[in-house]
């Protein structure tokens, strides 16, 4: 008898560390130039204020993302994200590293990546997630597809489903309506 595979709220159930693409994920992939050649991009507060309810329900964030931007480095001190990995050639080696460092399985991982070059850790991980726009070919194989695009809480969606998925999205919600959870900003 043939065993069904695990629906995408199993593999959510078991996250104990999410990591995160930036462009196209938690940017919506848009490179901005100053005259001067600096980049600039925009993040979604709702993304980073998933990403913080997370941590506080005791699931790691981490970001691995292809360029090297002093904006995410900033972005993420903003949000205490200590496994950040940028510049990053390889997103396999980033993420066989950071295993390493948090001591985690890849069954306890998810990922939300966009593009070709996410697709290496998303068969990896127990939980591969994408935004609405990604390219089809990450769309297939990823097991949950936010309604949200990347940039437009797409993030956002992810951490509420793996909250849910672990049962601790109401008890946060009742923190958040009671007051419990002032200064808590994304």
């Amino acid at each position: 008898m043939a065993i069904a595979p695990p629906t995408a709220t199993e593999r959510a159930s078991r996250v104990k560390l999410m990591i995160f693409d930036v462009d196209g994920v938690l940017t919506d992939g848009g490179l901005l130039f100053t005259a001067e050649g600096d980049t600039m991009k925009g993040f979604n507060s709702m993304d980073g204020h998933g990403m913080k309810l997370l941590r506080q329900a005791g699931i790691e964030t981490a970001l691995i993302t292809g360029r090297k931007s002093g904006i995410v480095a900033a972005r993420a001190k903003e949000m205490n994200i200590t496994h950040v990995y940028q510049g990053v050639q390889d997103k396999l080696q980033a993420f066989s590293d950071l295993l390493q460092q948090t001591g985690m399985s890849a069954q306890e991982c998810g990922y939300m990546g966009d593009d070709w070059v996410d697709l290496a850790v998303m068969l990896k991980v127990g939980f591969a997630a994408a935004p609405a726009n990604s390219h089809p070919e990450v769309i297939a194989r990823a097991h949950w597809v936010s309604e949200a695009r990347g940039g437009y809480g797409a993030a956002r969606e992810v951490c509420d489903t793996l909250l849910r998925a672990q049962h601790k999205y109401e008890a946060l919600l009742a923190a958040a309506c009671s007051g419990e959870q002032r200064g808590l900003v994304g």
